[in-house]
């Protein structure tokens, strides 16, 4: 291996994370159980395929995609032996005995506490029968709604819209058309499936009032205006527990550990020296605002 892959390789983690400060506190060695394969020994440290896991839980989630399966194990087994390198290096300087390295060494530990708890609580809370009642009570807290799906045309003015209208009456090809639109997200004209709540006022109560193939009259909203032809419409519909199946484990996992905090909160005696400063969105309490999405957010 080249020496500029290894820089490039070694520079994937700028500073010597939470496997490299543990590795010099504990002398650069880690222990080695009957059923860890040594895939490699740096001055006699042995590096074992359990070291391998327990790095890929680390830095896993930074590396290239294209990485995978015997080319990423030997990636971070390279990228092990340069750290185990560095590390007896800085065992040698004797950096192990600063006040700095103490303080890094007590946080990453407290940050690996907190990383093995949080863990168990989420593999014990995102179980099959949690995940399906969480979806299952969404579901039934979803109120009755219609999707529509539309093409539009947006331009600057009244006399434009107009314009627009009458070349559509008389039968000119849509997509045509819609190449004189100022709205470069709808190709075509095309906006897809949407509900009411996703397009600005105007434009939502214009288009509900629609059936499937008319075209309406010039519409004004705050983006100018508008020639809507509706497509179809139908009842939204619950996605189904298949398709969704990971983000309603990540809220979940998320709200088990936020209820555990919470718990903790709870029952721990917590003294500020200072007050808290204030985070933007944040009342004076400590809680988030949630603001309305302003108009220019939502879609024409």
């Amino acid at each position: 291996m080249s020496h500029a892959r290894k820089t490039a390789r070694f520079g994937h983690r700028a500073a010597i994370g939470a496997l490299g400060l543990l590795a010099l506190l504990f002398g650069g060695a880690s222990a080695t159980t009957a059923q860890a394969k040594v895939l490699a020994k740096v001055n006699g440290v042995e590096i074992t395929d359990e070291d391998i896991k327990l790095a890929l839980e680390d830095i896993g989630p930074g590396l290239p995609r294209q990485l995978e399966g015997k080319a990423r194990d030997a990636y971070v087994l390279d990228f092990l032996i340069d750290e185990q390198l560095v590390v007896q290096k800085a065992q040698a300087d004797k950096l192990a005995e600063t006040p700095d390295f103490a303080k890094k060494l007590a946080y990453m530990r407290d940050k690996a506490l907190m990383e093995t708890l949080l863990g168990k609580v989420a593999k014990d809370a995102a179980t099959d029968a949690a995940v399906k009642q969480t979806y299952d009570e969404a579901a039934k807290n979803q109120k009755p709604d219609t999707e529509y799906r539309a093409h539009h045309i947006l331009v600057p003015t009244e006399d434009e819209a107009k314009a627009v209208h009458k070349r559509l009456k008389g039968g000119e090809d849509f997509v045509k058309v819609a190449e004189v639109s100022k709205d470069p997200g709808a190709k075509g004209g095309d906006l897809g499936w949407f509900t009411k709540d996703r397009m600005v006022t105007e434009f939502s109560e214009a288009a509900s009032k629609l059936e499937p193939g008319q075209l309406s009259e010039p519409v004004k909203s705050q983006f100018g205006w508008h020639v809507i032809r509706l497509d179809e419409k139908r009842p939204k519909t619950f996605p189904a527990l298949d398709q969704v199946r990971d983000q309603v484990a990540r809220y979940v996992v998320q709200k088990a550990q936020a209820d555990l905090v919470a718990k903790l909160h709870e029952t721990a005696k917590i003294e500020r020296t200072e007050a808290a400063p204030v985070a933007p969105g944040a009342d004076a309490k400590g809680g988030v605002k949630l603001e309305e999405k302003k108009p220019e957010e939502k879609k024409k």
